[in-house]
């Protein structure tokens, strides 16, 4: 007896997303297969944002529908046209209605199988879209044996950006025409005085970056960054002095409150420490011509009675000795200024290679090529993960041709240039571990657990766990027990080549290679979404607002580190600092990577419905009003501050690292 089945076809809402080509489907069900059937009807099908009504005739029941095939096929005389299919919807004679998410795109002519969406594991049956082979895709376009090893691109990975890329990277081009027309771009003076920084940037300011001009030379601000600014994950508390770094109680005496000792003050656990120790044997690049320097200082900071975070001691090199001298707030006044710009100059280098692009970028990269080598889409990590992977692929290509490859902006406003970058990279990833992306482990090894005025730790502890609560909400439902988590051979592959593609089974990193327990998964897909969502936020988002004042976050050192004290000038500082071209070339950059997309999701925020059963729906909304209160909560906070600290406020953090 012929069955007759209406199928709705949904094309994605994005510019483009639309095709010309011919759609056909052909439905799969326990008891058999449907015809392939053209999806036609009159007038245009599949524009953007659609659901087309379709009708499907089978000469039998096909049962319940377990899979749908789409079949994108040449139409006429018209090109080949990518497609943006968003879901279909299947009814049934008895009443059924089946629902397969897609969300991807289809590109050149292939037959899709999508499998209906309620979450399922293990998927063997119908692993139809992972463990694909490949040539090896080397980061930043190069190949380097230290250094992740990605894989090819699924196709439907492979359409180009979003719009808002494109547009955002046209712009970029129109900021350098101005800077060209203001004829700063090509000047490769230094600054004559500091208030002209001001030039480069007037097309766009925050009330962060105007707070930071007037504030950027208070040593309490100064420590404060560290704590609340771009890169809040690289102080740590210091309970001994180290050996290289010879500060003594009286070097430091005058920096303390009176009746107490450096000694006594490290028992209490006052005193912090920030080691570029990292950035011992990086090359340096040269910038219009002139080589740059690079250092690795050391940092001593105390956190006052009052609460502020004071750097009381700097060295700025590994090697202690006469031609490293100690700086002190007690030296003279360009002395000191001069060895904190040294500082601020190696922590740029720290952030935006390692705290930055390695540890959000390229470890997501390898989360997300991972996920769509060994997840089918049906299975329930799949369908957690993917939101918080959007764009990712995207912004990383875009990322290799225009900003990390020989001759990009890197090259033209970072001391590493493209050599000392991969080279510092490849040092990176070799101490990276498990614990250093974990927040509540990174704190905890850090001694960073409770400290007051520490925005950064209080909002994103709330926020893993958050996500934790969720994760593990979502893991209940599909592994009953940990011996489904430990026989899942789809999980362990995919931990797996993580191990292997990212970490090349460095024991010492850390991460696991394999997962036994339901805790165990758990934490690790916090530390996923953790990773592409708030720690990405925390160390992006704010990349303008702390370094459109030049002098607050210099990208290059034109002079090497001084050996000795006493000859610091203002004018010196000046020709230490980035020329005006490398600082306009700087600004550009750090203004394109605090972009938001214009079609933004904030954390939380699913409309695509991969999970399709009620249960996975309670839980998603749970998160969902969590957020909502934490964010209450934060802003609640903020209105108490001078300068408030919005970076992991929810509504203001990207669900995926997409910029």
């Amino acid at each position: 007896m012929a069955s007759t089945y209406k199928i709705r076809v949904a094309t994605g809402n994005y510019l483009c997303a639309g095709t010309m080509d011919s759609i056909s489907i052909t439905l799969v069900g326990s008891r058999g297969e449907s015809p392939k059937t053209q999806l036609d009807k009159c007038g245009k099908d599949f524009s953007p944002g659609e659901v087309g009504e379709y009708v499907v005739q089978s000469e039998q029941d096909l049962g319940p529908i377990l899979m749908v095939r789409l079949h994108k096929e040449k139409y006429s005389i018209f090109p080949q046209t990518n497609w943006n299919c968003s879901y279909v919807e299947v009814a049934a004679p008895q009443g059924e209605t089946y629902r397969f998410p897609c969300y991807q795109w289809l590109v050149g002519y292939q037959t899709l199988e999508v499998r209906e969406g309620a979450g399922e594991r293990p998927c063997l049956a119908f692993w139809y879209f992972h463990r694909r082979e490949g040539a090896t895709l080397f980061w930043l376009g190069v190949s380097h044996p230290r250094l992740p090893r990605g894989q090819r691109l699924p196709l439907e990975t492979q359409y180009p950006p979003p719009t808002f890329q494109y547009v955002l990277f046209s712009f970029l081009n129109a900021r350098e025409v101005e800077l060209k027309l203001k004829g700063l771009l090509d000047c490769k003076n230094s600054w004559r005085k500091l208030d002209d920084v001001r030039r480069a940037f007037w097309f766009y300011r925050s009330p962060v970056s105007e707070y930071v001009s007037t504030h950027w030379d208070e040593d309490a601000f100064f420590g404060y960054q560290y704590l609340n600014g771009v890169n809040p994950v690289i102080i740590r508390r210091c309970t001994e002095i180290p050996t290289n770094f010879p500060v003594t109680h009286e070097m430091v005496a005058k920096s303390l409150e009176k009746h107490t000792t450096l000694e006594e003050e490290l028992k209490k656990g006052t005193i912090f420490l920030i080691d570029c120790q990292i950035l011992e044997g990086v090359p340096a690049a040269k910038l219009n011509g002139s080589l740059q320097h690079i250092s690795a200082p050391l940092c001593l900071l105390h956190s006052t009675p009052l609460g502020e975070m004071i750097p009381i001691a700097i060295q700025l090199t590994q090697k202690p000795g006469p031609e490293s001298p100690v700086f002190l707030p007690t030296d003279s006044e360009w002395d000191w200024a001069l060895a904190k710009l040294w500082v601020r100059n190696s922590t740029f280098h720290i952030h935006e290679v390692l705290t930055h692009l390695l540890h959000t970028h390229l470890v997501v990269e390898v989360f997300l090529l991972a996920t769509l080598r060994q997840l089918p889409m049906c299975h329930p990590v799949h369908k957690l993960l993917i939101p918080h992977f959007r764009y990712t692929l995207h912004i990383n290509v875009l990322g290799r041709g225009n900003l990390f490859a020989p001759g990009g902006l890197i090259d033209l406003a970072m001391a590493t240039g493209f050599h000392g970058l991969s080279h510092l990279l490849a040092k990176g990833l070799s101490t990276l571990t498990y614990s250093t992306l974990c927040l509540p482990d990174d704190l905890r090894e850090r001694g960073l657990e409770s400290l007051p005025g520490y925005y950064y730790k209080e909002d994103g502890m709330k926020l893993w766990e958050a996500i934790e609560s969720f994760v593990k909400g979502i893991a209940h439902l599909y592994y009953k027990s940990d011996s489904c988590v430990k026989e899942d051979p789809e999980l362990q592959a995919w931990v797996a080549e993580i191990f292997d593609k990212c970490f090349f089974h460095r024991e010492s990193s850390g991460f696991p290679e394999q997962l036994k327990t339901i805790a165990q998964l758990t934490k690790y897909l916090t530390m996923v979404i953790f990773t592409c969502s708030i720690r990405h936020a925390s160390v992006n988002n704010g990349q303008f607002d702390f370094g459109a004042w030049m002098p607050n976050y210099p990208s290059s050192m034109r002079k090497p580190p001084p050996k000795i004290k006493g000859r610091a000038t203002f004018e010196s500082i000046l020709e230490t600092l980035p020329d005006v071209s490398t600082t306009c070339n700087t600004l550009l950059l750090l203004w394109l990577l605090s972009k938001e997309p214009e079609d933004r999701r904030p954390l939380g925020c699913y409309p695509d419905e991969h999970f399709t059963e009620e249960e996975p729906k309670e839980v998603i909304a749970a998160f969902q009003n969590r957020l909502a209160q934490i964010s209450m909560e934060i802003e609640e906070r903020n209105r108490r501050l001078p300068l408030p600290y919005h970076y992991l406020n929810p509504p203001e953090v990207e669900n995926s690292t997409s910029i």
